[in-house]
């Protein structure tokens, strides 16, 4: 029904009703007698008043089929306005004021407005909203987040979950009904729940849960073999990256079982507060992360370096919508390969940190490319990492990779070679320089998780390299956080490694995602395609030599120095064009390696 068709049809019922009320409050009290003329007067004038505040409340407005106890309040004030008024014309015109009738025609009135409104309410919810195809679906959380969740699914007449009980471990709450929906049991018997009442689809909505508690449920849930949603975390909320009421898909993250990583917000602030910022990779998944942490720090510019222009102009386009009146943002499209553009961007912008995320990251395509690992990996480095130097920069921060421990790949070993560069260049110079090594990243480019998401729409099956293959995990916020974090911290020299709790199996995590899909692992499938080239069965974050057992700040490790031969490195850096693939994959597999196990003295 189109506004102004239903505008007409409210109007038409609201004089009916007045005309009722009036002429039934006189008839109730005077059975037997003939209707005065004063009723016709009164009638008019109450009509004309309950159109005028019902116009001025924006009654006729409102989406009558979501009506809640505030339009119900808003149909009290419009009728008792329009009664008090309508009494002062009466006392006015007639000298005589007839209390009971008014009062009468109140109730009448009144009564008759609220069941017209509700009529639709009630039709909707049981004839129109309603529908077969409906999943049932169970809400984890009876708190304020949930009850929205619930009625903004029961108000919704094009979505396709339609709530049928609540699960909460708030004891007194219960027993209780929500919205005529059951609070039956606590989260520990979600299994038991989703049989008993044929549960099609779980939403969990408490924003407010920590990782652990989070990783609690979805232990639950994943017995159920439901599709399973999340309202988003409140930090997602509160930054207002996401309104409370939109479901999200369970992500990987979610899986974690541990709390984000803090920051030391004031720290940064003050590094970074009207500073001039550089981010090589800024086009990366980690690279454009960190750009969007560091603008909420107010920096006075930010150069954004990458050699891919689409993936720059992405994030251009991004950090200008949000940041364009009050940042200075500037893009680089540049190549760390080539020395001679690097010295010249950073000397035209004397960039005061520089976030260095560019990188060959991806293990089998490395170790058929080893010459462009060597080329981006150690000598783009030193070609950031130098000219940072002679511009004086304050800090420089390198992304680096727990594959750079104890290395069996190209990448994994180009990485540990531009990370005792980076110890070897901090020894003397005036530019704090640092390593940040982390794990896999959730969601990066060449993550194994979008992956393991597109096989499941298609429907499976899972492909794993090995069944008892382990990694680490941590998410893109994590990683670019920490990055962001070292550069506080940094003093010269370190290797910054988060603790990101115990590794998780490839194969365990593949299972979760099936289950919280709504699949059964079965139905899906996983098969095992063998250890690709370069490829460990687990991964470290810090090698025996490196590790020193307390934090420095929560949650953050810091790696000791460790013995660097830079004329070897030097030497590879010269010759690595000559040599043949296999002959340089060889030095520097055995360069990075020797390390670990010989004490080579820092030139």
């Amino acid at each position: 029904m189109t506004y102004y068709n239903r505008l007409f049809t409210l109007v038409i019922l609201d004089a009916m009703i007045v005309v009722i009320a009036v002429f039934s409050s006189y008839w109730l009290l005077h059975p037997y007698d003939e209707i005065p003329a004063f009723a016709l007067n009164s009638t008019l004038i109450l009509l004309v008043c309950h159109y005028f505040f019902t116009a001025y409340l924006k009654q006729y407005k409102k989406a009558w089929e979501y009506a809640s106890i505030r339009e119900m309040f808003n149909i009290f004030k419009v009728t008792a306005f329009a009664i008090t008024l309508t009494t002062f014309f009466q006392l006015y015109f007639t000298d005589f004021l007839y209390i009971r009738e008014l009062f009468i025609t109140w109730i009448l009135y009144m009564a008759m407005i609220g069941c017209s409104r509700l009529a639709w309410r009630v039709y909707f919810d049981r004839y129109i909203k309603q529908s077969p195809n409906k999943k049932r679906t169970l809400i984890v959380g009876a708190g304020s987040a949930g009850t929205m969740i619930t009625s903004q699914l029961l108000k919704s007449s094009n979505i396709e979950l339609v709530p049928v009980a609540f699960v909460d471990d708030d004891k007194t709450k219960l027993s209780l009904e929500i919205f005529n929906i059951p609070v039956v049991a606590v989260t520990k018997h979600i299994s038991q729940v989703v049989e008993e009442y044929k549960i099609e689809h779980i939403v969990i909505a408490i924003p407010s849960l920590k990782r652990e508690e989070i990783d609690s449920i979805l232990t639950e849930c994943t017995k159920t073999c439901v599709k399973t949603q999340i309202v988003p975390s409140l930090e997602a909320i509160v930054q207002g990256e996401v309104p409370i009421n939109e479901l999200q898909d369970i992500q990987m993250e979610d899986l974690l079982g541990r709390s984000l990583v803090q920051l030391d917000d004031k720290g940064i602030s003050e590094k970074i507060v009207d500073s001039t910022i550089l981010v090589t990779g800024a086009g990366g998944s980690i690279g454009s992360e960190i750009c969007r942490q560091v603008m909420k720090y107010n920096p006075a510019k930010i150069i954004l370096l990458g050699h891919g222009e689409n993936s720059i102009y992405a994030i251009e386009l991004e950090l200008l919508e949000a940041y364009a009146s009050t940042i200075e943002i500037v893009t680089e499209i540049a190549d760390i390969q080539d020395r001679r553009r690097m010295f010249q961007v950073i000397d035209q912008h004397r960039p005061n940190i520089v976030y260095h995320a560019a990188a060959h990251k991806h293990v089998p395509l490395m170790e058929s490319n080893p010459k462009e690992a060597v080329k981006n990996n150690i000598i783009g480095t030193m070609n950031v990492a130098e000219a940072s130097e002679a511009g004086m920069v304050n800090i420089f921060v390198m992304v680096s990779s727990d594959k750079a421990v104890n290395p069996t790949s190209i990448m994994g070993a180009s990485k540990c070679l531009a990370e005792m560069m980076i110890q070897h260049k901090s020894l003397s110079s005036h530019t704090k320089f640092v390593t940040v090594r982390f794990g896999n990243v959730l969601g990066s480019n060449g993550s194994v998780i979008p992956l393991f998401k597109k096989q499941i729409k298609k429907g499976g099956p899972l492909t794993i390299t090995h069944p008892d293959m382990i990694r680490y995990f941590m998410t893109i916020p994590e990683a670019s956080r920490l990055v962001i974090q070292a550069g506080v911290l940094a003093k010269g020299g370190e290797v910054f490694v988060l603790d990101m709790g115990e590794p998780v199996q490839i194969v365990d995590f593949a299972k979760k995602l099936i289950q919280l899909s709504g699949y059964n692992v079965e139905d899906i499938g996983i098969t095992y395609t063998g250890i690709r080239p370069g490829e460990k069965l687990y991964e470290e974050l810090l090698g025996e030599d490196e590790v020193y057992l307390n934090q420095i700040y929560p949650k953050i490790h810091i790696g000791k120095p460790r013995e660097v031969n830079w004329n070897a490195i030097k030497d590879i850096i010269t010759t690595y064009d000559v040599l043949s693939e296999e002959t340089l994959k060889e030095r520097v597999l055995n360069l990075a390696n020797y390390r670990t196990n010989n004490k080579i003295p820092v030139p």
